[in-house]
């Protein structure tokens, strides 16, 4: 199959889930076409995961030109681009322009640079928008006769949340009229997008896969020197939640002084998370280590006892699925503290690999937090529990086979079914 992923950048270091998807299609001797619609990550560096190299993922990656930042040069520049590829197709952009029915994200003068790859050659089987929030892109491009294949979405958390509170409940109806089908990283998000208007016969759990041999399992005791290793891993914003985490540490800091916690990310968030740290007086025992490459942060893991991902739904409405990084941390046998948020309860089973606790509850966290300190027996049986869970529904070799039956599915719906997820029978169709 020929697919074409439409991303917003790429690569990017946190969307680990996607390159699982990427990589596993071409194993399966796939052609995969990146397209990411606004070029490389701000503020790129260079850094990218491994997989991105040893796959060579950006000779598979199509970007657009360059946008410049002065208005005048990027319309300029545009105009430029219209008439360079006017004998490709071109043209069909300007439609875009003299209709009220497109949105800002297609009716702007960026289009002009998105599409020259696509007017090359944008004959798909199967064209994957990898958030919701590119589909009313690729519906408009398909329209147009700039991109064609069968569309499928994947729903992953702030394009169902976040978005949708900004824009209304209605903002999908077109595209669940046109899509031809979906995909949802979480029962709780699959079950928000019916009540939103999909059809509950296109939709199915998908998580986002996890390739298990990478993150080795490892029983967690208390340690001979009393040193308790605590690790967060997640970018610097309010979703994530870590300021609960800072508080609860220090809550406890004097009643475990040898206690140590990592927190390993970056993000618009970071100058305040030090100035509290500062404020708390915990600075010798937490430490903000910034972005570290897939390596690293399994090497950091490897060292630590609990991991906590204290996930809350941000002021925008922005909620997570059961996040890749609590994934891995389970995978690797970690016991740990979540909170009761999306789809993470879905992944976590309170009292059984770790503990579940209220949105932004420092106390709580500090209470589970301590009682895992006391309790260290608890530790291996709750690994054992988590590396099992993340093994039985978030393997991403056998995700990959789904999505490939399900690719298949859709271009063939007159075949028997080969869709066999077991997640998507418990959605809640409305």
């Amino acid at each position: 199959m020929k697919i074409a992923f439409i991303v917003w950048r790429f690569p990017v270091l946190s969307e680990a889930f996607i390159l699982n998807q990427i990589t596993g299609l071409i194993d399966r001797g796939h052609d995969v076409y990146i397209h990411p619609v606004n070029g490389l990550p701000k503020n790129y560096t260079g850094k990218v995961h491994p997989v991105v190299e040893e796959y060579k993922l950006l000779e598979h990656t199509y970007f657009p030109p360059t946008v410049p930042e002065n208005f005048v040069w990027r319309f300029c520049e545009g105009i430029g681009l219209l008439f360079k590829n006017f004998h490709r197709g071109s043209w069909k952009t300007l439609r875009f322009f003299t209709s009220d029915k497109y949105g800002e994200e297609v009716a702007t003068v960026k289009t002009l640079y998105r599409v020259e790859n696509l007017l090359q050659d944008g004959n798909y089987d199967i064209i994957h928008c990898q958030f919701g929030t590119l589909a009313p892109i690729a519906l408009a491009y398909r329209e147009a006769g700039i991109i064609s294949g069968k569309l499928i979405t994947t729903f992953r958390g702030i394009d169902i949340s976040k978005y949708v509170q900004e824009n209304g409940i209605n903002v999908y109806d077109q595209l669940f009229r046109d899509g031809e089908f979906f995909l949802a990283n979480c029962k709780f998000f699959g079950d928000r997008a019916i009540k939103l208007g999909c059809n509950p016969d296109k939709i199915v759990i998908h998580g986002s896969g996890l390739d298990c041999s990478k993150f080795s399992f490892k029983s967690r005791y208390f340690p001979v020197d009393g040193n308790v290793q605590i690790a967060t891993t997640g970018r610097l914003v309010e979703k994530k939640g870590i300021e609960y985490v800072i508080r609860a540490v220090a809550q406890i800091a004097l009643s475990y002084p040898n206690i140590e916690y990592n927190i390993l990310g970056d993000g618009e968030l970071k100058e305040q998370l030090e100035k509290l740290i500062t404020e708390l007086n915990v600075g010798h025992i937490i430490k903000l280590l910034g972005w570290k490459q897939q390596k690293e942060i399994v090497e950091i893991l490897d060292n630590a006892h609990i991991f906590i991902a204290p996930s809350v739904t941000a002021a925008d409405g922005n909620q997570d699925a059961p996040v890749n990084t609590l994934k891995e941390a389970m995978a690797m046998g970690l016991p740990v503290i979540s909170t009761r948020h999306g789809g993470i309860p879905e992944l976590v089973e309170d009292g059984v690999s770790g503990f579940l606790v209220p949105e932004r509850d420092a106390d709580a966290i500090a209470h589970k937090l301590s009682y895992l300190i006391e309790h260290p027996e608890l530790w291996v049986n709750m690994g054992k529990a988590g590396r099992a869970r993340v093994e039985e529904k978030y393997d991403t070799n056998k995700l990959n086979d789904e999505l490939v039956a399900i690719y298949q599915q859709v271009l063939n719906p007159e075949s028997p079914p080969t869709i066999l997820p077991q997640q998507s029978k418990e959605l809640t169709h409305i």
